[in-house]
């Protein structure tokens, strides 16, 4: 039978605050360049506050987040679910999702804030989050739409979700459903530091849940505790059938069954912000195996999606690549 979506998607919603800095910055302010950190709601604080010189930008954000926009970008269909406050932040994400053309519908909290996240874009492309979770910790398995997900292809889920009981729960129950009804689950590892807080939980549901893997090279060697990453992409494929893993400059590799290949990438000159590449690249390979892709194809479509999110300040692009599709002419 027919599923009416593409994506259901499950993570943190968090609005994004974005603000391009030096690196004499983030020395000054002490902050460790390149990662997500949770900080308590004084710290960000005193840190925008820091920031009040600077030309700052609001968007509706969180790594599951950033993907289901980015599919809806590629011309694909999906459901988010995330939990935000009944305040202006909540009700500006609410607004941004659904302007971006993903349902989003969850009840918001009647107390509480929510979460937010700064993200830092240094010279060098690269971006360093400071992360309030705020109210997006609450999220339950009651608050996901059995309905909707059971009528998705894919379930979509984030690894940072481990860093709540709640949310992790709600993250099983979702991938529970999904593999009830038919529905694939996808699942990203999201940061290095979050697979080394929760390495043990994810060989785990990597091993009992998990059908398409997401990861960098990074988030990969700190899964397996390998140095190498092509070693490190061969072990998650004796975990998970379909493993997608990007390499910055080199593009990406997937196991297939265990068999390891790459896919080049496509060149970006002028890279101006990584933030949501990854995010972007899962959306391009989700869209692509919804829609029929191989799934070398689908993975060459992340590639360029990713590519094209990497010219752009923030983790959304400003052009839609519903007709884009032709790059990929000839590929089987």
């Amino acid at each position: 039978m027919t599923k009416k979506y593409d994506v259901f998607g499950v993570g943190n919603a968090l609005v994004d605050t974005l603000a391009s800095i030096d690196h004499d910055f983030l020395h000054k302010a002490e902050i460790k360049k390149g990662v997500m950190t949770l900080v308590d709601t004084e710290s960000q604080n005193k840190l925008l506050n820091f920031l009040k010189e600077h030309k700052l930008e609001l968007r509706s954000g969180g790594s599951a987040a950033n993907t289901m926009i980015a599919l809806a970008n590629s011309g694909g269909n999906g459901c988010y679910t995330g939990k935000v406050a009944d305040d202006e932040h909540g009700r500006f994400y609410k607004k941004d999702m659904e302007e971006a053309g993903i349902i989003f519908d969850v009840p918001p909290a009647k107390e509480g804030k929510t979460g937010t996240c700064v993200v830092l874009t240094t010279p060098d492309a690269d971006r360093t989050m400071l992360t309030n979770l705020g109210i997006s910790t609450s999220l339950t398995k009651n608050d996901i739409h059995e309905e909707r997900l059971k009528d998705s292809q894919i379930a979509y889920v984030e690894g940072y979700l481990w860093d709540g009981q709640n949310t992790k729960e709600a993250s099983v129950h979702t991938m529970e459903i999904a593999k009830k009804n038919g529905s694939k689950v996808a699942f990203t590892y999201s940061d290095p530091f979050c697979v080394n807080r929760s390495r043990e939980d994810f060989i785990k549901l990597t091993e009992q849940y998990v059908d398409i893997a997401f990861c960098n090279h990074d988030e990969a060697m700190a899964l397996t505790q390998t140095d190498n990453p092509e070693d490190a992409i061969m072990q998650l494929g004796t975990m998970c059938n379909l493993v997608f893993m990007t390499w910055g400059s080199r593009g990406a590799f997937i196991a297939v069954d265990g068999i390891v290949s790459p896919v080049t990438g496509y060149p970006v000159h002028n890279p101006v912000d990584s933030n949501g590449a990854g995010d972007a690249f899962a959306a391009g390979v989700l869209y692509g195996l919804t829609h029929g892709f191989s799934i070398a194809k689908s993975c060459k479509w992340g590639n360029y999606v990713a590519s094209k999110m990497i010219m752009e300040i923030g983790a959304r692009l400003s052009i839609s690549l519903k007709d884009h599709h032709h790059v990929l002419a000839g590929m089987a």
